[in-house]
């Protein structure tokens, strides 16, 4: 059924329509007539299968119902976000959607001024996107109320788990009205999440999009066995040999995001990081010049990317290997994301080797091995050291062909 066929406002079929979206993916087809008949819903599904619209077109509709119906001011929708970036992102999905209603959408999130915030949220707000921290915070200040939410949304719900947010997440159903509706929204499922949800949720509607691959089809993934020490010259010749493909690279760590960044910087590459060390304006800019492609090669740890939305990635380079196949799932699908293809490469070190074995165990098959002979790894690592004003390399270039050098011009 296409979007033009729903029960849904008007004005929302219209910003689909501009935004040339006709079909629901699966997630969506399965979860927005739950959501308008206010089922509580459990939903599962791979990144990049469209979980924020899923959620965010039915909820537009019910809160533009209600709003022309009359209500008291207030929050009506709680969206809940592990990170500034994923937050930010899910508040223009709700924005873009909801152009052509009267529903007003705000993303609160730490790292900048609060005074601003607190400002808009006096004038009143219908979506309310918060990261836990800061949304903590304004409730501790009395600057944020939340007994008028219907509907609350947790996204992204096993990383905010990851990073340690369960505690949160089980005091903020203090601060909420018992009788709502909750929507929680996972790319993965365990025995954590699976008991906190069940304890979030009334006769859940349960939704899985779990197909046998975890990798969506449109992604072609393979890793190359390069060891530690030789991957900034692997990476430097995989840039080279695609230029102005739009690429993110993941590393393990802030630091190691700093180190690959300089070591690029060396041979002249541009690339810009994005982590939690980074100051929230620095980070905004950096995926806004991702975004429109004025920056192509962004470096970046798993906290700060995961769940992000960044049109037309060309690669994912997997420059460390990541602890979990989750994990590795989440970042391949930073690519391929709707219907577009997309590629990934991994770079396996020696030590790394057992984290690939427990990676394709999880995934239950082998990732593609991209093979390399000796005297081609030799050659990459030879190209990238050798500098390009060493005197043999000049020298090189100026043979004809006969051992002779080119006499010079006058």
């Amino acid at each position: 059924m296409k979007f033009d066929k729903y029960n849904i406002h008007e004005g929302i079929k219209t910003s689909l329509s501009k935004l040339d979206f006709k079909k629901p993916t699966d997630i969506q087809y399965k979860s927005i007539p739950a959501i308008l008949k206010g089922e509580d819903v459990l939903a599962i599904a791979q990144t990049g299968t469209g979980k924020t619209a899923a959620f965010a077109i039915p909820v537009l509709h019910l809160l533009q119902i209600r709003k022309i119906s009359g209500r008291p001011d207030g929050v009506k929708c709680l969206v809940m976000a592990p990170t500034h970036e994923l937050a930010l992102q899910i508040a223009d999905v709700f924005t873009t959607l909801g152009k052509h209603t009267r529903v007003t959408t705000f993303c609160i999130h730490g790292g900048v001024d609060q005074q601003p915030q607190i400002d808009t949220l006096n004038d009143g707000v219908d979506v309310l996107v918060a990261t836990p921290g800061r949304m903590f915070d304004l409730v501790s200040q009395g600057a944020l109320r939340l007994t008028r939410v219907e509907i609350l949304v947790l996204d992204e719900a096993d990383h905010m788990l990851d990073m340690g947010f369960i505690k949160d997440i089980r005091d903020l159903m203090r601060l909420l009205p018992k009788k709502r509706q909750t929507l929680f929204f996972s790319a993965t499922i365990n025995e954590t999440i699976k008991e906190l949800a069940y304890s979030l949720v009334v006769n859940p509607i349960r939704i899985q999009i779990s197909p046998k691959d975890p990798v969506a089809k449109n992604i072609e993934h393979g890793v190359a066995f390069v060891e530690m020490d030789d991957k900034r010259f692997f990476l430097e010749d995989f840039i080279r040999q695609n230029p102005g493909k739009k690429m993110l690279i993941f590393v393990r760590t802030k630091v190691r995001a700093e180190r690959v960044k300089a070591a690029m910087e060396r041979v002249g590459i541009v690339t810009e990081t994005i982590h939690s060390d980074k100051q929230q304006a620095e980070r905004e800019l950096t995926m806004k010049n991702f975004r429109a492609d004025e920056l192509k090669i962004l470096i970046a740890t798993d906290v700060s990317a995961r769940g992000i939305d960044i049109p037309d990635v060309h690669f994912v380079i997997n420059y460390d290997l990541p602890d979990s196949a989750e994990q590795y799932v989440h970042r391949v699908g930073r690519t391929g994301r709707g219907t577009s293809k997309g590629q990934a490469i991994a770079f396996c070190s020696s030590e790394e080797k057992p984290m690939l074995e427990g990676i394709e165990a999880s995934l239950g098959k082998p990732i593609h091995r991209i093979v390399m002979t000796g005297q081609e790894y030799h050659e990459i690592l030879l190209e990238a050291k050798t500098p390009k004003d060493d005197w043999r390399a000049l020298l090189a270039e100026d043979e004809d062909g006969k051992g002779k050098k080119k006499p010079k011009k006058k």
